[in-house]
């Protein structure tokens, strides 16, 4: 029998804990061995810079603001609206970049299996847009 986990419970940070390798505001939420929740933030007009993960995928939930996300593969690459209510997936090894679109910023929740392991996670790679936000670490 697995040992007992504590329960945990967390409520959204007025301010964020960390910056994103790809310079995105990250309130922390709760995680398990399997996956770790976070909420992120990218400021109205904003782009991220284009990462890859090394060995975390994601989910993402689009909770306000909206914007694009551009996702490539080996085997396909898109470009996605994001907006409330929209969700995606960041598969292992695909390359990601995202930008807010209008007046507010884009929020969105994420979970990242298994939980993210520290900054060296994040790999620079190219993307099809200029990034406008200071890279995290």
């Amino acid at each position: 029998m697995p040992s007992p986990v504590p329960f945990a419970t967390r409520t959204l940070a007025a301010l964020p804990d960390a910056t994103a390798p790809d310079g995105t505001a990250v309130r922390l939420l709760p995680a398990l061995a399997g996956g770790s929740l976070a909420h992120f933030e990218l400021p109205a007009d904003a782009v991220s810079h284009a990462v890859t993960h090394r060995t975390v995928e994601e989910i993402w939930y689009v909770v306000a603001g909206r914007g694009r996300l551009w996702r490539r593969s080996a085997a396909e690459e898109s470009v996605e609206t994001l907006a409330p209510g929209v969700a995606v997936t960041i598969p292992l090894g695909t390359a990601f970049q995202f930008r807010a679109e209008g007046d507010g910023p884009l929020a969105f929740v994420a979970v990242t299996m298994p939980p993210w392991p520290g900054t060296d996670e994040a790999v620079a790679v190219d993307g099809p847009w200029t990034p406008s936000v200071p890279a995290g670490r």
